[in-house]
């Protein structure tokens, strides 16, 4: 498997515990450097927004989650000039026309929908890695 060229930081906003740990270990096998998984929305400002955490390369987002949903946490980190500029991709298992759409119009960066065959599940979080942290340019602090 290809690792990742250059050190990286994910935030996985991931509820449910089953899909978090097969997300950590697509992620692991190409050498994500640093993974935090939360389990909401406001737990994932409350990370991003402490004084002491780095700012991650990418966002990995569910949509459904107790709380701040993923819609509503989206909105959020794309009109917060802080943080705006950290690629989002939605990560989730709704194929609804409502969700896509409206995850692209709150500007996510991309929009895939969870495979449920394992390998292709495996694969896709893999391709998400390989592109926004090895093929694409990351924006600078």
């Amino acid at each position: 498997m290809t690792t990742s060229s250059r050190p990286c930081d994910v935030l996985l906003v991931e509820d449910d515990i089953a899909d978090a740990m097969l997300i950590e270990e697509a992620l692991s096998e190409r050498g994500t450097s640093n993974l935090v998984q939360v389990t909401d929305g406001v737990a994932a400002l409350e990370h991003l927004r402490s004084p002491d955490t780095a700012r991650p390369d990418l966002i990995v987002l569910d949509l459904n989650m107790p709380r701040m949903n993923g819609h509503e946490l989206l909105k959020v980190l794309k009109t917060d000039e802080g943080l705006q500029a950290i690629p989002v991709v939605i990560l989730t298992t709704s194929t609804a026309p409502d969700d896509v759409n409206g995850a692209y119009t709150s500007h996510a960066n991309a929009y895939v929908t969870k495979p449920v065959n394992l390998d292709e599940f495996e694969q896709a979080v893999q391709s998400i890695d390989a592109f926004y942290l090895d093929t694409a340019t990351r924006p600078r602090p």
